[in-house]
């Protein structure tokens, strides 16, 4: 199954361009300068158009682990949530509570804004290289557990995958979480 219902939040996979998603907003793999770059920040960047660039440089950036957000542009999301995940270095220097904390503080700023919807990339798993697995271990496990203690908070939180692979292990990791709060 592609999807698990916590509380009133539907946590769902898909596999697509993130860009094309109808939710309230969604959530940029972006760097810390939020200058724009590659993959999902390019894409949305391209996708969205000149305005959120320009709110962008009135950001002042944003750090590690953090997030924070823009109108949509062109894109049919009316929000553009951008956080800043870890690059991978070796496991053991903080990459996963920064990961963790970089879906958190995502959701935390769509929950300020009173959005029940929201799609997120897979964080840092491009450029910024982080293990599929262990990534999507943490991003589903974060959503899973902020959804349990804010409940009522949302109703759709989507998981867009962009290829076949990676959305064969958001599946995989899905299906053990919820083994694992069936237990």
């Amino acid at each position: 199954m592609n999807n698990l219902q916590i509380g009133t939040t539907q946590i769902e996979l898909f596999q697509g361009d993130i860009t094309r998603q109808d939710v309230e907003a969604i959530v940029n793999a972006a760097n810390s300068s939020l200058a724009g770059g590659g993959g999902v920040d390019g894409a949305i960047h391209r996708a969205g158009g000149k305005t959120i660039m320009d709110e962008c440089r009135t950001l002042g950036g944003c750090p590690t682990g953090q997030a924070k957000i823009t109108s949509g542009g062109n894109l049919s999301a009316r929000f553009v949530i951008h956080a800043v995940g870890p690059v991978y270095n070796n496991g053991i220097s903080g990459e996963a509570e920064l990961l963790a904390s970089a879906y958190r503080n995502s959701l935390a700023v769509a929950r300020e804004h009173n959005l029940k919807s929201i799609a997120f990339p897979s964080l840092s798993t491009g450029a910024y290289r982080y293990p599929l697995r262990h990534a999507a271990k943490i991003a589903l496990a974060t959503v899973a557990e902020y959804s349990q203690k804010h409940s009522g908070a949302f109703e759709i939180v989507r998981f867009v995958l962009f290829d076949e692979k990676a959305f064969a292990v958001f599946e995989a990791e899905l299906e053990k979480l919820r083994e694992s709060l069936s237990n």
